[in-house]
C-alpha cells in the first residue's frame, strides 16, 4: 500500500488521506513524478549534469548535429567555413572540457577562426542569437545541472563578446564609416592585398 506525505509546514508532514479508487493513487503518483521532473533544483554533483570529457563530446555532437542542418547558420559551417567536423570534434570538445572541468586541454585562440569566417560571411547578431539558441537547446536536453548552467552561461558571454568585438571588423568588401575631427563620416572601403591581389 502506497502513503504520501505532504508538507504542510516547513519540518512537519500530514498524511495525504488513502486514496478510495485506484484513479486516486495514480493521480497524486502522476502528482510527485511531475513535481520532481519540474524540479528547478540544482544539486551539486547531479549525475545528470555534465561529468566528464565524455559529456563535453556527446554535447558538442549533438550541437552540431543541430547547427549544420540549420537553415540560418547551418551555411556557415557547411559551405563557409567547410568545416571538417571530425577533426573539429576534439577541439572544440577541450575547449569546454577546459571551461567546465578545468581539464585545461584547450590551448587554442577561439576568436581567430571566427573573425575569418566574419570576414568571408559578415556575421551579424541574429546569427549569434540563432548558435546560442540551439547551444542552449542542446545543453537542456541532455544534462541538469551546475555544469550545464555554466555551458549555457559561459556561451552567452562568448556570443556577447565575440559579435561586440566582430563589429569593429568589417566583411571583405564592406563598407564601414569612421568618423573623423568634428563627427564627419568618412567612407572606408575595405581591399585585401598580398597573395592573390593584383
Amino acid at each position: 500500500m502506497l502513503r504520501l506525505r505532504r508538507r504542510s509546514h516547513i519540518g512537519r508532514t500530514e498524511r495525504v488521506g488513502r486514496p478510495s479508487a485506484l484513479g486516486g493513487r495514480c493521480a497524486a503518483l502522476g502528482e510527485v513524478r511531475d513535481a520532481v521532473r519540474h524540479s528547478e533544483a540544482v544539486l551539486p554533483n547531479d549525475p545528470r549534469d555534465i561529468q566528464d570529457r565524455a559529456d563535453c563530446e556527446r554535447l558538442v555532437r549533438a550541437f552540431y548535429a543541430k547547427a549544420l542542418t540549420d537553415p540560418m547558420i547551418g551555411w556557415l559551417f557547411t559551405d563557409v567555413a567547410k568545416l571538417d567536423l571530425e577533426a573539429h570534434v576534439p577541439t572544440i570538445t577541450s575547449f569546454w572540457e577546459t571551461m567546465l572541468l578545468g581539464e585545461r586541454t584547450y590551448g587554442g585562440g577561439a576568436f581567430a577562426p571566427h573573425a575569418s569566417l566574419h570576414r568571408k560571411a559578415g556575421l551579424r547578431g541574429p546569427h549569434f542569437d540563432r548558435w546560442l539558441m540551439l547551444w542552449t537547446a542542446t545543453v537542456d536536453e541532455l544534462f541538469a545541472g551546475e555544469r550545464a548552467e555554466l555551458a549555457k552561461a559561459h556561451a552567452r558571454r562568448v556570443a556577447q563578446a565575440f559579435h561586440r568585438r566582430l563589429q569593429t571588423l568589417p566583411a571583405d568588401g564592406e563598407i564601414v564609416e569612421w568618423t573623423v575631427g568634428d563627427g564627419l563620416p568618412v567612407g572606408l572601403t575595405i581591399t585585401q592585398h598580398g597573395h592573390g591581389a593584383g
